[in-house]
């Protein structure tokens, strides 16, 4: 007996091996004598195309099939306020809504919607939770949100539609399982990578010593790009109890592995790496007898043991080897070291001169012990060091300012600082400097902006227009300042629209910022009343 083929089936089998190798097949499709046939890997195409439009044509309704399951389980959060349930369908949909006004795009409006609504415990309409899945499946960056909020309606869902299994994938703290149930750890052995990754990081969360037993139970088994993310998910509720686990990952055959072990030991300020590194660190930088300035020995060779604790031989970055080495010393040895061997405050130690052992004059290394501070005070999340290095809030205004010395990423260093210190500094910065250097350092302050640091913008912006530059010469700040600003600061972004000249590219672009603030108090307004 002879079976006809799928005509799909034979066109994806050529399609894999090539058309050199497989020839075309004869396919009673519809139209299929119609291709010309000179170019193979054209005529594939072509076939595939006919073939596509058969299926999606042909298509049967599916069979009715048993009841999906008991119904979902009871959602006690209070539903949104009618006039809330009515904006998210707005920004589901994209259009722009009632109020009149240009407005951003509001897909990027949609993430505040979400976590606002998150940590208020309230819960969409249920006709509303398809887009929002769909809205999530198409953004990553929506999903912990969207999957929190569609709440137990949205898993149950999930369950029945394939599209929606990220639901099932996506971390969130609330579905945390009790650790003693015996199915909690089925999803480790039996899923899918990302499902793996996301238990993992849930159950650190939850219970940090369960997550490393598991994780060690199987870590001999996992391949290394695995058991790099799987590493990584230990800096959630990481302490000294993982550091046996860590010291042992230092001899993986992985270098990666070996480097990311090393990292996280350099963040536990008591482990034996940080020892080791701090001896290191003392034997490459020394406070001079007259106590006036340093003297830095880099480190002549990368021996056995340095490499041991994450230190690669050649440098990665073009630098010279021996800096390379002496940065990554600095950089992973517990930042008190200083402060215990010289008897200075870090803004003390900040403010010596910086030599070497050969030439105590030359300050070739002192930007190099900097930026190896800086990465260590990043690292280790130590305010104190990161607001030495990034030094007082700027003064002053226009060429005169003063700028601060932040060798390293000074927006790395700002984010280490609680958040109203972050956004003074910032607003301080943009007052004596402008907007030119802010991106990052805004992007580092937590959102909306303060009121100080949004008329801190706003009045920059203002200058910026009346100094004759172009909107889109600070085109990043702006796409900004449209999810950041403070909403009280529309009034005075209207005056600015009104104040420019009719029809120009500034008075359409604080139109816009105007419209979009009003959309953003309006849409803040509606969930909490």
């Amino acid at each position: 007996m002879t079976t006809t083929q799928d005509p799909w089936e034979t066109l994806r089998t050529s399609a894999l091996l090539g058309t050199e190798r497989r020839p075309l097949p004869a396919t009673a499709l519809p139209l299929a004598d119609a291709v010309d046939r000179g170019d193979p890997a054209t005529a594939l195409l072509e076939l595939a195309a006919l073939a596509t439009v058969r299926r999606r044509a042909g298509a049967l309704p599916v069979p009715a099939t048993d009841p999906p399951g008991p119904p979902a389980a009871e959602d006690a959060r209070p539903e949104l306020p009618e006039p809330a349930a009515r904006r998210l369908a707005v920004l589901l949909s994209g259009r722009s809504g009632s109020g009149g006004g240009a407005q951003a795009n509001l897909a990027e409006l949609l993430p505040q919607w979400l976590g606002t609504a998150r940590a208020l415990g309230l819960r969409p309409p249920a006709a509303l939770i398809p887009g929002l899945l769909d809205a999530a499946r198409a953004r990553g960056e929506l999903r912990a949100d969207a999957v929190a909020l569609a709440g137990p309606p949205g898993r149950w869902l999930a369950e029945q539609n394939p599209d929606w299994r990220f639901v099932l994938r996506t971390a969130d703290q609330d579905a945390v399982r009790r650790e003693d149930d015996p199915a909690d750890h089925q999803v480790w052995h039996e899923g899918l990578f990302a499902e793996r990754v996301t238990h993992l990081t849930l159950l650190r969360r939850h219970d940090p010593a369960a997550g490393l037993e598991l994780l060690r139970g199987t870590w001999s088994t996992e391949r290394a790009e695995d058991r790099l993310l799987f590493l990584d998910a230990l800096q959630d509720g990481l302490s000294p109890a993982d550091e046996p686990f860590l010291e042992a990952a230092l001899g993986d055959r992985s270098k990666n592995v070996r480097a990311t072990a090393a990292e996280l030991l350099s963040t536990l300020p008591g482990s034996a790496l940080a020892g080791r590194m701090a001896e290191r660190a003392r034997a490459a930088v020394r406070l001079a007898c007259a106590g006036t300035h340093l003297l830095v020995t880099p480190p002549v060779e990368c021996d056995a043991r340095m490499q041991r604790d994450g230190i690669a031989p050649k440098s990665p970055t073009g630098r010279g080897e021996r800096a390379w080495w002496f940065g990554e010393v600095v950089a992973a040895a517990p930042l008190r070291v200083w402060s215990e061997s010289t008897g200075l405050t870090p803004g003390q130690l900040l403010a010596l001169r910086v030599g070497d052992s050969i030439d105590e004059t030359s300050s070739s290394w002192a930007d190099d012990l900097r930026e190896a501070w800086a990465r260590a005070a990043v690292r280790q999340q130590d305010a104190g060091w990161a607001r030495a290095l990034l030094g007082p809030a700027p003064t002053g205004r226009g060429a005169r300012a003063r700028a601060p010395r932040t060798t390293g990423a000074p927006a790395k260093l700002l984010a280490v600082l609680p958040p109203r210190e972050r956004a003074v500094w910032t607003a301080a910065f943009i007052e004596a400097h402008g907007l030119g250097e802010a991106f990052q350092l805004l992007g580092a302050c937590a959102t909306p902006w303060t009121p100080p640091l949004s008329t801190a913008v706003v009045t920059a912006l203002a200058g910026a227009a009346a100094s004759g530059a172009y909107p889109w010469s600070h085109s990043g700040v702006l796409g900004m300042t449209e999810r950041a600003l403070a909403p009280e600061t529309a009034a005075a972004v209207e005056r600015l629209a009104a104040e420019a000249a009719p029809d120009s590219a500034w008075s359409e672009t604080f139109a816009r910022l105007a419209g979009t603030l009003r959309f953003r108090a309006a849409m803040l307004a509606e969930l909490t009343g």
